[in-house]
């Protein structure tokens, strides 16, 4: 109608846009045209009926019939249907039939039920007829057929929805299986008799008693109804256990034993009876490379296969199952284990042993005593792998060596040995020598044999060793500090030996790589370093030695302390405080001095005893310049304590030097070494000098290279000198003059 109307739109408005709004005019135009058309189409449909009378009367006529005809049939239909509302006979019929149908459906259901209860029934005389049954063959086949019908038999995997009856009788079904198992095994270890103290197992036909109350059956017909009932491993396990027990440990832990079997053919219904002894014997031929010992085992096998399994392989395997992972670990132990070789040029000959190992493994494996499974095969993996247990071996016993020599080394007399000459030894990298414990000496010969075994020895086993010695190396800083923890608290040779241990075994770490590396297998000459290691025995080396320079340096303080600041000198008590606080100074020293020259390397000896002295002439120095009044006695008595302290330290000065004589050219270099020296000793001549003369030392510029400084200088002239226009006049000249 939409697309007509357009139509007459663009009919006449042909260039207009469509969406631009009419005119009155068109809207007219567009009515009359609409009205023409319409006027078209009624004249259109007369025209049709007129044509078609005839038809469409016909049409209209059947579709009034048909009308009729339906009112009818509902009308009849109706009648036909009101007797049976209201008449009680037919009600009764329809009562009746629904009766019927119930009857039907109970009965139905009851069969079903009469059904149920006779398979009841038939299963419960079953049970009862295994139970009674004497012979455990037909017992146990009764078991096994009942068992589909009474241990999941819908196989949904769940009973909650099962008759309360059924779990009766899977009960019962339960039992009798355990009495069954029970009384086979029973049986079982009547028929194989192991001596008591071992080495003998008896096996005969049938059990000579009854087992609980029943008659004894065949050996073999008890495993017949074990495999029945899905219950082999069930009646072998304990006879396993105890033939590890009783024969395969004897067998396997003793070199010189031997196993005999002997059959006894009589008449009874025991017999026969086998009999396996596992007897002493001469040391056999063979046993290096495990052949005799295997013979032994295949030969206990081959009883068990015979005589307690009848050659039945379902029952040797249920036997190798519960024994193999045992006799296994029981040749590992008692013979492979100690076949492995403690030297690297002695594995070629353990080819021998992995050999025979894999000629014994073949032939358990033909006798389908185990599979070709993997995990059978543990003694020809174990074997195969030699190469790291031997280095796993050597790694252990480098770091129980290690770990014996650390822990029971006398560190309290270390220098107690008569070949005390061999613990002095010459530094790697540093022309000079130290004396070191006993103990580093041996952990490095240690190292050093295992980096040379693994020179010559595969990657896998040049790689254990390799970091056994690390391991070793480790050790020392594991157990030395703490188990010298109160040694290393304390001033004493011992710490200063550990000192020299870590500072000479940091150097030897940093030799190995240039010592070794070239000559290890070419996987390891990038994978093993021993570098990374030096810092951390070079850091315990300078953290030893700093703990015994901070404890000598408290002690000396402590020393000087006593002095009261060396005031008041020239009474007599005082002087003798600040005598006897230089004398405990000098003894300290001096001590020491006794004690490290001997033991520390040279150059560390010098540099700590003159970081020493340095601080101990420091802190007199300061403490005398600090004293702000000074009587001409006391003067004399400070310079005398100067003296007192220099001539008694002359064997330690002359330690610090080459020189054999305290010469003036001495007293240079020391000064040279120990910075504060020639402040000290300069400090005892400004007390004897003028003020003219001190004034003139300080213009020079001498005291400045002495380390003096002006307001030192100035209080030192206030001190010492009284109140004068003198005094102000030099005081003034040494402010103005620059230092």
């Amino acid at each position: 109608m939409a697309d007509d109307v357009r139509e007459l739109l663009l009919s006449t408005t042909a260039d207009a846009d469509p969406s631009t709004p009419l005119s009155a005019p068109d809207l007219r135009l567009l009515i009359d045209r609409l009205r023409i058309r319409s006027d078209r189409l009624h004249s259109s449909a007369l025209s049709f009926a007129s044509s078609h009378r005839a038809p469409l009367a016909a049409a209209l006529l059947r579709a009034a019939d048909s009308s009729a005809s339906s009112s009818s049939l509902e009308s009849s239909l109706a009648s036909a249907l009101a007797p049976l509302s209201s008449s009680p006979g037919l009600s009764d019929l329809r009562e009746l039939s629904d009766r019927l149908l119930a009857a039907h459906r109970e009965l139905r259901e009851r069969q079903e039920h009469l059904a149920a209860a006779s398979s009841v029934a038939d299963l419960a005389a079953r049970l009862r007829a295994a139970r009674a049954s004497p012979d455990p063959l037909a017992a146990a086949a009764a078991a096994a057929e009942l068992k589909p019908l009474l241990v999941d038999p819908e196989g949904s995997g769940s009973s909650q929805d099962e008759p309360v009856v059924f779990g009766l009788l899977r009960n019962e079904w339960e039992q009798l299986v355990d009495e069954l198992q029970v009384m086979l095994a029973k049986n079982l270890e009547e028929c194989v008799e192991f001596a008591p103290e071992g080495g003998k197992v008896v096996v005969r036909t049938a059990p000579i008693g009854k087992s609980s109350g029943t008659p004894g059956v065949e050996l073999h017909v008890a495993l017949q109804a074990l495999e029945i009932i899905d219950a082999v491993d069930y009646g072998m396990a304990k006879l396993a256990d105890l033939m590890i027990k009783h024969v395969l440990i004897p067998a396997i832990s003793s070199i010189s034993v031997a196993v005999s079997v002997e059959v006894l053919e009589k008449s009874g219904p025991q017999y026969p009876i086998s009999i396996l002894r596992i007897a002493p014997t001469e040391e056999l031929q063979g046993y290096k490379d495990g052949s005799a010992l295997y013979s032994r085992i295949i030969d206990i096998i081959k009883f068990v296969l015979e005589t307690i399994c009848g050659e039945n392989i379902t029952w040797m395997q249920s036997f190798s199952k519960l024994t193999w992972s045992r006799i296994s670990d029981l040749v590992i132990k008692h013979f492979i284990s100690k076949a492995v070789p403690h030297e690297a040029s002695k594995l070629i000959e353990f080819q021998d042993v992995v050999r025979s190992t894999t000629e014994f493994e073949n032939t358990l494996r033909n006798m389908m005593f185990i599979s070709h499974d993997k995990r059978d095969g543990k003694l020809t993996q174990f074997v195969d792998d030699v190469e790291v247990h031997f280095a796993v071996r050597k790694r252990n016993e480098i770091l129980v060596k290690a770990r014996d020599l650390l822990v029971h080394y006398d560190y309290d007399n270390p220098l107690a040995s008569h070949d005390r000459e061999d613990s002095i030894v010459d530094l790697l990298f540093l022309p000079e020598k130290c004396f070191i414990s006993k103990s580093a000496l041996k952990l490095m010969k240690l190292v050093h044999g295992a980096l040379k075994d693994a020179c010559v020895s595969s990657a896998r086993v040049a790689k254990e060793l390799c970091y056994a010695a690390r391991d070793a190396l480790l050790l020392y800083k594991a157990i030395v500090p703490v188990q010298l923890e109160k040694q290393l608290d304390s001033i004493n040779q011992v710490a200063a030996i550990i000192h020299n241990d870590f500072y000479h075994l940091s150097q030897e770490i940093l030799g190995l790589a240039f010592e070794y590396r070239a000559d290890f297998p070419g996987d390891l000459q990038k994978l093993v370093v021993f570098v990374d290691l030096a810092p951390t025995f070079s850091q315990m080396a300078d953290g030893v030695l700093t703990r015994q320079i901070q404890l000598v340096t408290a002690n000396l303080i402590e020393a000087i302390d006593g002095a009261d600041g060396f005031q008041n000198t020239h009474q007599p008590q005082h002087y003798e405080s600040a005598k006897f606080s230089i004398e405990q100074v000098v003894f300290i020293l001096e001590k020491l001095h006794i004690m490290w020259e001997s033991i520390l390397p040279r150059s560390i000896y010098k540099r700590s005893m003159c970081y020493i002295l340095g601080s101990v002439f420091s802190r007199i120095t300061k403490d005398m310049l600090l004293i702000d009044d000074m009587a001409a006695e006391e003067t004399l008595q400070l310079q005398g304590l100067i003296h007192l302290a220099l001539e008694n330290l002359s064997s330690l000065f002359l330690s610090l030097v080459e020189n054999e004589f305290l010469d003036h050219q001495t007293w240079i270099e020391l000064d040279e070494i120990i910075r504060p020296l020639k402040k000290f000793r300069k400090l005892a001549e400004l007390l004897d000098m003028s003020l003219k003369s001190i004034t003139a030392a300080w213009e020079s510029g001498e005291l400045t290279n002495c380390g003096f400084t002006s307001s030192e200088v100035q209080n030192f002239v206030k001190a010492i000198f009284a109140d004068s226009p003198l005094r102000k006049e030099c005081l003034l000249w040494i402010s103005r003059t620059p230092s």
